[in-house]
């Protein structure tokens, strides 16, 4: 049964995917990052290590192709500033997958819906100048 909803979910995204524009996939991201933090805190509450690794290590690549993905050419200060703070979040989350800390977590957690917070916030008008920037 649980594999037959992984797959599910993994159509339905792939399905998303295709569709989406750039501006929606990058919120995607952010949902994303948010969803395997949260499963990684509740694996280190049920003492599974091999689920939080296996969820850090998929946050760690989310925020890394976030980090990827900005352009450095447009809006320098905004991209420099995201990327300093990308590379922030992925050292927190290798140091809370080391500790088992759920505090540094909930920090980079934080961090992201922030920055999520604020890429939602952009007017539809904006989405293809905003992705062409990230």
């Amino acid at each position: 049964m649980r594999s037959s909803l992984q797959s599910y979910r993994k159509v339905s995204l792939e399905s998303e995917i295709a569709v989406a524009s750039p501006h929606r996939i990058i919120q995607m991201m952010f949902e994303g990052a948010l969803q395997r933090i949260a499963q990684a805190k509740y694996a280190i509450q049920q003492k599974n290590p091999a689920q939080k690794g296996e969820n850090i290590g998929k946050a760690v690549s989310i925020i890394a192709g976030l980090s990827g993905s900005l352009n450095m050419d447009a809006g320098a200060d905004v991209s420099a500033n995201l990327d300093s703070l990308y590379e922030y979040m992925l050292r927190r989350l290798s140091e809370a997958n080391v500790a088992n800390d759920i505090e540094m977590l909930e920090e980079v957690s934080a961090l992201v819906r922030t920055i999520k917070e604020g890429w939602d916030t952009i007017p539809q008008d904006m989405h293809e100048l905003t992705s062409e920037a990230s």
